[in-house]
């Protein structure tokens, strides 16, 4: 069970990782649930991050 929810924010964390390096705005965020949400939010301004450090165009 840890194992498969483990896996499943860490799936929504890459997602929103993808989503912010593609330019996607945070409100397009597929999930509803306050934990998985908070995950794909923290993939999405890590990428942000990354592009304003120059990493990605």
């Amino acid at each position: 069970m840890k194992r498969q929810k483990r896996d499943r924010l860490e799936r929504a964390h890459a997602q929103g990782f993808k989503a912010g390096v593609s330019g996607r705005s945070k409100e397009v965020c597929p999930y509803q649930s306050q934990d998985i949400r908070s995950q794909w939010l923290g993939g999405w301004r890590d990428a942000m991050e990354a592009r304003g450090g120059g990493l990605f165009r």
